[in-house]
Order: C-alpha cells, then structure tokens, then sequence
C-alpha cells in the first residue's frame, strides 16, 4: 500500500499484484473488498499513510518511525496503534535497543492493497506523496503532466499498468537506493466547458 501502492486501478485483463502478500494472509483467498470505516478512518491520515510505506521493506521501532517522519514519538505511537489495531500493521518480536530498551518493531501487513476506499484515500494519498517530495532535491524530482484524448483512455490505463505491473514484480534490490512513483489520472477540469446554445 501505500496508498500508492494500493491503489493501482482494477483492468478486466489483470490488476497488478502487489509485490509481496499480507502477513499470515493466504492470497489464495484473498480478494479486493471495500474498507470498513475504521479501515477507512485508518486510510484517511497521510501520516499513517507515510508509515506504511516506511515499514513496507524493514520493521522500524515506534521511536525509528518518529525520527524519518520527524515527529513526536508519542504522537506517532497514536498512529501506529490505530495502523495496528485495524490490521496494517503487525508487531514483530520484541528486541532490546542500545541500551538494553524493549523495543518493538513493526511492519506493514500488505492488508492496505487489498481495500477500495478510493473516496477517502484521495486526499490521503496526495498529502503524503507533498509531504515526502518536499524532502527531495530539486534536481531530484522529475515531474511530467500530460492531457489525452478521452477515446485513449483504456489504452493509456492498458499499457500503463503493463508497465507497473512489470516493475511491481521485480525483486527489491537493497543495494539500490529505491525511487517513488505517483501516478495520478482524472478527468481534466482545466478546459473551459462553453454553452453550445446561442
């Protein structure tokens, strides 16, 4: 998930699959279903959002997750709790931190790929990707708007999501420092609509 990650749109010939499958979830039974509130609820926060992306490949302490966001830690526990408690993310073993500190690692379940809340996730799903942009270099980002025709629409999604789908598959390479896509697609409400009425 990650919101982005979730949020890949349904094509009659194939979804993307997500690249790895929720904890102790067999994706044999597993289909898309529409979020219940509290999933909804938890979805809605960009924060929460932010952490499930950061905990997708590593489990990070409470205390990990407040320093990449640079927030409080006890504010970020709150978060982390709800993320927890509806199923996003899952607590690992505890471990003992540099000073002999029980800590306790979390990783994000996969669960969020799984969910429709595309009502509550748009907003969600924006804010963190500013949010996380905001931290890159100038010269680091690279950003292409575009306009289609509306009669290419499904042939753009089609050979779109091919291409996601084929990176989504790869392995995760840890040696190589990973790069973020958002891909935003609506109809444009920028061209002025005019009365065809004299």
């Amino acid at each position: 998930m990650t919101g982005d990650d979730a949020q890949l749109a349904d094509l009659s010939d194939g979804a993307a699959a997500p690249p790895s499958e929720p904890s102790g979830v067999d994706p044999g039974r597993l289909e898309r279903r529409e979020a219940t509130d509290a999933e909804a609820r938890a979805l809605a926060s960009s924060l929460r959002l932010r952490i499930l992306r950061l905990t997708l490949d590593e489990a990070l302490t409470n205390k990990e997750i407040a320093r990449a966001l640079d927030r409080n830690p006890a504010s970020v526990l709150h978060h982390v709790r709800t993320l927890v408690d509806t199923g996003f993310l899952t607590a690992e073993p505890e471990r003992r931190g540099v000073r002999g500190a029980r800590e306790i690692p979390y990783r994000a379940t996969g669960k969020a790929w799984y969910l429709d809340a595309p009502g509550v996730l748009a907003g969600s799903i924006v804010e963190a990707f500013v949010s996380e942009i905001a931290g890159v270099t100038p010269e680091q980002r690279d950003f292409v708007r575009l306009r289609i025709n509306g009669g290419d629409v499904q042939e753009f999604q089609k050979r779109l999501y091919e291409v996601v789908a084929d990176f989504r598959q790869r392995p995760r390479d840890p040696q190589s420092p990973p790069h973020s896509v958002f891909i935003a697609m609506h109809p444009d409400t920028s061209v002025v609509r005019r009365d065809d009425a004299p």
